[in-house]
C-alpha cells in the first residue's frame, strides 16, 4: 500500500513543463523570470520559456492573440490591467479559485479587484511597478551639491547647471510609449489623482481642454529642452545606459529602470538614488505584473494552480521585486528587506486607492485601443514643436468622443 501511495505522490509532483508568454526580455527581466524558473523547478514545474522582445509588450499581445487564434494558447501568459477581465470574459482562462485560498486577505484591494471576474480569480499578481520615478546620478549631484528636485523650479534650476557642465539633464528616448510614460506623470503632477482618473479612466472629452492639462502638455515641451533632441530612437534599455554612463544626470521611468540598473552593477543610494516625480510625492502612478492561466483541455491545471501559489508565496514576491524593481503585491510580508525606493513605493502604495493613479500607457487604465491613440498623440506633440498646446487640446478631445460614441 505504501508503494502505491509513493507511486501516485511521485506521479501527481513529477515535473511538468509550462509554456510561459511574456516580454521580459532586458537584463534584469530575465534575472527576474530565471529567480521565478528556479523557485518553480524547486517543485518540480518546469517553466519553458517564450519571451517577446519589445517594450511595453506590444509584439507579445500580438503573438498571445495568434496562438490563441489558432488554437494554441500557452500555458501561462503575461496579461495586464483590464485586459484581463477582457479575457476572463471570453471564457479562455482558466479559473484559479482553487489555488487563491487566502489571497484577499493578503494583498492590496486594489490587486485584487485587479485579478479578479465576476467573483472568480483569473490572474496571478507578481508586483506592483511605481512610475512617476525620478532616478538621479547620485554621484554627479553629490559631486555638483545637487539634491533632487521637490518641485519644477528646482527642476529647471538644477537642469540649467547640469547643462552648463556639460551634461545632459534628463535621459529620454522619443519612442512612443516613453514619451507618453514622462507626460502621464506629468499629468499627475499638474493635478491630482482624481483629474488623472477624469481623463484616461472615465474617458471624459473635456477634461482634455482643462488648464491643468495644457499645463502637462508645456511642462512636457519644456523638459524636452533637457534631453538629447537629435539621434536615434532609443529603447528603454539604452537609456538606461545612457544613465548609467553619467552621460544624464537623471531619468523619469518606472522602477523597472532600478532593476535594470542593479542588474548593470550599479547600487541604489551609492552610484544612483531614487525620488518621486517633482509634486508627486504623495501619489503612486501604478503598473501592476500580472499572469494568466489558459484553460485548454484542463490537462494542465494541477500545475496551473500551483504555479499560482508558488508566484504569490512571500519569498517569491520579495525575491522577484528586488530583481525586477518593484514590490510585492502582498500587504502582509516584511518589506524591511527592500531598498529606500522600494519601501516608500510599498508605503505610498499601501494608503490605498485615492493616492493610486493606474498607468495609461502600461495598461491599467483603459483598453488598448483608447490607449494607443492618446500615447501616438502625445508622441506627435512632442516631436513637432510647430503644434500648439491649444490643437492638441482640441485634437485629443474630439478623439476622446469619437472614441467613446464608438463604444456605445
Amino acid at each position: 500500500m505504501g508503494l502505491i501511495l509513493l507511486l501516485l505522490s511521485n506521479a501527481l509532483h513529477a515535473s511538468e513543463s509550462l509554456d510561459v508568454l511574456h516580454w521580459w526580455t532586458s537584463l534584469s527581466e530575465r534575472r527576474a523570470a530565471d529567480f521565478l524558473r528556479t523557485k518553480l523547478a524547486e517543485e518540480n514545474i518546469e517553466w519553458r520559456d517564450a519571451a517577446i522582445p519589445g517594450g511595453a509588450g506590444i509584439g507579445a499581445v500580438k503573438v498571445l492573440k495568434s496562438r490563441v487564434l489558432s488554437g494554441n494558447p500557452p500555458s501561462v501568459a503575461q496579461l495586464i490591467g483590464p485586459a484581463v477581465s477582457e479575457w476572463a470574459e471570453l471564457g479562455l482562462i482558466l479559473e484559479l479559485d482553487n489555488a487563491a485560498g487566502r489571497w484577499q486577505s493578503q494583498m492590496f484591494p486594489t490587486v485584487w479587484q485587479l485579478v479578479t471576474h465576476r467573483q472568480h480569480t483569473v490572474a496571478v499578481p507578481l508586483g506592483i511597478h511605481r512610475i512617476n520615478t525620478l532616478f538621479y546620478n547620485k554621484k554627479v549631484f553629490d559631486r555638483m551639491g545637487l539634491a533632487p528636485p521637490s518641485n519644477f523650479t528646482e527642476f529647471k534650476r538644477i537642469a540649467l547647471q547640469l547643462q552648463a557642465a556639460g551634461i545632459t539633464p534628463l535621459a529620454q528616448s522619443h519612442e512612443a510609449w516613453q514619451v507618453a510614460t514622462l507626460f502621464e506623470t506629468l499629468v499627475l503632477a499638474e493635478s491630482d489623482v482624481k483629474f488623472y482618473r477624469d481623463l484616461f479612466v472615465a474617458r471624459n472629452p473635456q477634461a482634455y481642454l482643462d488648464p491643468r492639462f495644457a499645463q502637462a502638455l508645456t511642462r512636457l515641451r519644456q523638459l524636452r529642452s533637457y534631453t538629447v533632441k537629435t539621434g536615434p530612437e532609443l529603447s528603454w534599455t539604452d537609456v538606461s545606459r545612457q544613465f548609467a554612463s553619467g552621460n544624464a544626470a537623471m531619468v523619469i521611468m518606472g522602477d523597472w529602470m532600478k532593476g535594470e540598473l542593479a542588474a548593470q552593477g550599479l547600487s541604489v543610494d551609492v552610484d544612483f538614488a531614487c525620488a518621486t516625480v517633482p509634486n508627486t510625492d504623495n501619489t503612486h502612478l501604478y503598473s501592476i505584473d500580472t499572469m494568466v492561466m489558459f484553460a485548454g483541455d484542463y490537462s494542465r491545471q494541477l500545475n496551473q494552480e500551483r504555479f499560482a501559489q508558488i508566484i504569490v508565496s512571500p519569498t517569491a514576491q520579495l525575491g522577484y521585486s528586488k530583481l525586477k524593481g518593484s514590490v510585492p503585491v502582498r500587504k502582509d510580508v516584511d518589506i524591511a528587506s527592500l531598498d529606500s525606493c522600494g519601501r516608500n513605493s510599498w508605503r505610498t502604495f499601501a494608503r490605498g486607492a485615492t493616492y493610486q493613479a493606474p498607468s495609461l500607457v502600461h495598461r491599467m487604465a483603459t483598453d488598448d485601443t483608447f490607449k494607443d491613440a492618446i500615447v501616438k498623440q502625445i508622441q506627435v506633440f512632442y516631436l513637432d514643436e510647430k503644434i500648439s498646446v491649444a490643437e492638441t487640446q482640441q485634437r485629443l478631445a474630439a478623439m476622446v468622443r469619437a472614441l467613446n460614441r464608438k463604444e456605445d
